[in-house]
């Protein structure tokens, strides 16, 4: 039976370098943001790639929740990389609870200086932490299982510990493969990875993590960061540290 792992992130975090990372596993396949074509048709965000994104996936949550629980897969491992902000509050979230979850955060500021280096406006929604906080009591409600959070610059210092430990947690064995991986395009990305993928194509591992000091933003920017932090410090206090 496979184990399938949702991996719980907003934008401009290491969640596609994460994507890689398992996908380089032996055992296991991944499913790139299977809720974008959904979340963009019910909003109307025009997007990068808003056409060939809306005719390359399902645009009804339901039929991407249940090709997500019940559709056939040949690996032991499943890895989903879930965007937070996609998960609008209409959507009936009963279809998560067969799932393995797991929390990546990032520090909001960061977030959302990345984020508006690639569109032109941000919004509270846009970056999702707000969300991913909502979600994360709704699937600690609905679930015994303890879900492990782990923060984008504590895999960076030290992936090997902080992968290690979360395989510990995920009941399956850590390997050395989830640390190095083959630069370029997978099959398996988004039809969204011209726009997107640009840097994560062009590695082959994790990246250094960040010693610059804390971004810049407009007022507009820097309020939009503090009203998002206590959403980010109250998963952060939660998160995994490297064994």
């Amino acid at each position: 039976m496979t184990k399938r792992i949702a991996m719980w992130s907003g934008p401009r975090n290491i969640s596609t370098a994460m994507m890689r990372s398992f996908e380089n596993r032996d055992d296991c396949s991944v499913v790139d943001e299977p809720f974008y074509a959904y979340y963009l048709n019910a909003t109307g965000l025009k997007h990068p790639c808003y056409e060939a994104v809306l005719a390359a996936q399902p645009t009804q949550w339901s039929e991407v929740a249940t090709q997500l629980t019940t559709d056939a897969c040949a690996t032991p491992l499943q890895y989903q990389k879930h965007m937070t902000q996609h998960m609008l509050p209409d959507m009936d979230l009963a279809w998560t609870e067969s799932l393995t979850h797991v929390f990546l955060i990032r520090d909001p500021r960061r977030v959302i200086a990345s984020y508006r280096r690639a569109m032109p406006q941000v919004t509270q929604q846009d970056i999702g932490i707000i969300r991913q906080y909502e979600l994360y009591q709704a699937f600690s409600q609905r679930s015994a299982q303890p879900i492990p959070i782990i923060d984008s610059q504590d895999v960076l210092e030290n992936p090997r510990g902080l992968l290690t430990q979360l395989c510990s947690r995920l009941n399956i064995e850590f390997s050395d493969q989830m640390l190095t991986w083959p630069a370029g395009p997978r099959d398996t990305d988004g039809v969204w990875a011209t726009h997107w993928y640009a840097n994560v194509e062009q590695s082959t591992g994790f990246a250094k993590p960040n010693q610059t000091p804390e971004p810049e933003l407009t007022a507009a920017l820097a309020e939009l960061a503090s009203d998002a932090m206590p959403y980010y410090q109250a998963l952060y206090q939660q998160r995994l540290h490297a064994t």
